[in-house]
């Protein structure tokens, strides 16, 4: 249970760096936590740690799928420019790579003399590319390398750093060692070991995508005899595996999540590091349907329309809680809207590093901090390269999103205004053409071309 090249240098400074612990859930959806509406569902350690830091309202994913979301978040970009806008798939193991000398939140922090860790999925490269997590700036790394194979939570083996190493009772379907807990004890040993030394650990937990499935423990009966369900049969070798209470193996993964943050803000406070450790626990985009989970049941979009792989709000806006009592009061609630493609500019901003990159994002650390004026976003995008190719643009509160793109880049932006229309269902693009005009501009030059990644691409 829970309780409550560097500028200036290390040695230049005269406070001690603030450590920094990145929760990145998967395919968690705005609705999924009980701070942000959940009835179903028992998040008790995240809600305190809402109830003791800042809640966000309005923080969006890097997109609307996992590789160019997180390509998003380590690269202070949006999708209109980032090196992966896709789940590009190689086979037979890993996703398309970052290039050899991309910048990333793992260099940066290196780079102000940190040691850095990722645990869990990553997603953007294969093993022995260019851009494997050693190779963008990460000292340690285990977990999946392939987002692909992180489909199961029983893998045949995970990565440490280049080497796999094989899970005991996996091999032929034996499913008997469970991933996601390995992934969060290393994470554990992690702030264990370099707790006398300033740290990032990016923890890329791969709950609760589906396959929805984990040990049966406690928490799973009391939710197998809280809902009525109907099995997910597996329908060939390439769908998830088969689970027998869908229901209530995705409400036993999200508590699962909220105890592994529980453990990890309990670890912090038992080495002595709370008052010095900035905790981010967000989602890397909307809640998915797949494997046989139910996101209309459990209302995992909250208020909002859309789950994974929309570009309605649903698909796009995450939940995002940061907790750091040295400088945010208890029970703060900002509606500032904020996206991954900020992060890297204020975790710069909080390490005192002149970025050596552009980026298209800004630092929202005065509203971390309560003082100093905020910038805002004149505009945010996003594209999708899937679905026949999908557009949205934000612009206060006005969204626009443009469907099937690839084959038809003409067709006309529907219109939502986001301070009466919540879950976008009034288009009213005919009454605001001058808003219309205005993204329609946006979209045109502010992203480039990708050879990758080209709309229509079958």
């Amino acid at each position: 249970m829970m309780c409550f090249a560097a500028l200036p240098t290390l040695a230049q400074t005269t406070t001690k760096p603030v450590n920094v612990v990145y929760i990145l859930a998967d395919d968690l959806g705005y609705g999924d936590l009980g701070c942000y509406g959940q009835k179903l569902i028992e998040t008790p350690n995240i809600d305190r740690m809402a109830a003791n830091g800042m809640l966000f309202t309005q923080h969006y994913a890097g997109c609307t799928v996992s590789a160019p979301s997180r390509c998003s978040l380590m690269t202070g970009l949006h999708t209109g420019h980032t090196q992966v806008r896709g789940n590009f798939e190689i086979d037979p193991e890993g996703q398309a790579p970052l290039d050899a000398g991309t910048y990333t939140l793992g260099k940066m922090f290196k780079a102000g003399g940190y040691v850095t860790g990722i645990f869990g999925k990553w997603g953007l490269g294969y093993p022995e590319s260019v851009s494997t997590p050693n190779k963008m700036g990460f000292d340690e790394f285990y977990g999946y390398n392939c987002q692909r194979k992180a489909h199961s939570f029983y893998p045949e083996y995970l990565w440490r750093n280049n080497e796999k190493e094989y899970l005991a009772g996996n091999a032929d379907l034996g499913r008997q060692t469970y991933s996601a807990d390995l992934i969060h004890n290393e994470a554990l040993k992690f702030i264990r070991a370099n707790k006398q030394k300033p740290f990032f650990a990016m923890l890329t937990y791969t709950l609760p995508h589906a396959e929805i499935n984990l040990p049966h423990d406690s928490v799973y009966d009391k939710y197998a005899s809280r809902f009525e369900d109907t099995p997910y049969v597996q329908m060939s070798s390439g769908d998830y595996f088969s689970s027998e209470r869908p229901r209530a193996s995705f409400a036993a993964m999200v508590e699962r999540l909220d105890r592994y943050v529980g453990e990890v803000i309990e670890e912090l406070k038992k080495q002595g590091l709370d008052g010095n450790t900035l905790v981010i626990l967000t989602s890397d985009n909307g809640p998915h349907r797949e494997g046989g989970a139910d996101p209309d049941f459990f209302q995992s979009s909250g208020p909002l329309r859309g789950t994974k792989r929309d570009m309605y709000e649903g698909g796009i806006r995450v939940p995002m809680i940061v907790y750091y009592p040295s400088w945010i009061k208890a029970g703060v609630k900002t509606d500032f809207p904020c996206a991954f493609w900020d992060v890297m500019p204020t975790f710069a901003e909080l390490l005192h590093i002149k970025l050596p990159v552009a980026t298209d994002g800004i630092s929202f650390l005065p509203t971390l901090k309560g003082k100093g004026k905020q910038k805002r976003h004149d505009y945010f995008y996003w594209e999708f390269h899937e679905e026949g190719g999908k557009i949205a643009v934000r612009m206060g509160d006005w969204k626009g999103i443009k469907l099937d793109y690839g084959q038809h880049p003409e067709a006309p932006i529907l219109l939502f205004d986001l301070s009466k229309d919540i879950h976008e269902d009034n288009n009213i693009a005919s009454k605001h053409p001058g808003v219309v005009k205005r993204m329609e501009a946006i979209i045109q030059s502010k992203r480039t071309e990708s050879e990758l990644y080209k709309f229509g691409r079958k």
